[in-house]
């Protein structure tokens, strides 16, 4: 119960960040927990408990959204070009920007931009663990978030002038 107590908020948090009905969250989590519990024999200590938690909650979370027929954009090879293109000096957000802005802006984008975007900016994985989690590879996790950060970043412009502008991201 104390493991509860300690992890339930934010681990509510987490799930409320990838499915908006509040219901779906709560069931979510409560799923997760109950994940946890069962396998908590698992858990080697690599990481820290709340981390180990995190990830399973996460997982219980999206596939609450592929039950929910999530569609997810398959990638190939051809747009390892693209990958290799990129460069990140072209990423730029107005001055004034908050985090609210951004929040709102990547609930606006589509799926398969949004959840790489936020397991990435948000959660901080990086493109192995995504591609493990959405089931997925590393090249198409990159990809997707090459692509969902200039999403955002449409999202986000408020001066065409491009005046107002400082390094994103």
């Amino acid at each position: 119960m104390q493991l509860y107590n300690k992890y339930c908020n934010a681990m509510f948090n987490v799930a409320a960040r990838y499915l908006k009905d509040t219901a779906e969250a709560e069931d979510a989590v409560q799923e997760a927990f109950i994940n946890a519990f069962k396998k908590l024999e698992s858990y080697k200590g690599e990481v820290a408990f709340g981390a180990w938690l995190k990830r399973i909650v996460i997982n219980k979370s999206l596939d609450c959204l592929k039950l929910k027929k999530a569609q997810f954009t398959s990638l190939d090879n051809s747009h390892s070009e693209d990958i290799i293109s990129h460069n990140n000096e072209g990423e730029w957000m107005a001055n004034d920007t908050t985090i609210t802005d951004v929040t709102q802006a990547i609930s606006k984008m589509p799926n398969n931009y949004k959840y790489v975007v936020m397991l990435y900016l948000i959660e901080g994985y990086d493109h192995q663990e995504i591609s493990d989690i959405l089931g997925i590879t590393p090249i198409a996790s990159r990809t997707l978030l090459m692509r969902g950060k200039k999403k955002l970043k449409a999202l986000l412009i408020k001066d065409k002038n491009g005046e107002r502008y400082k390094k994103f991201i």
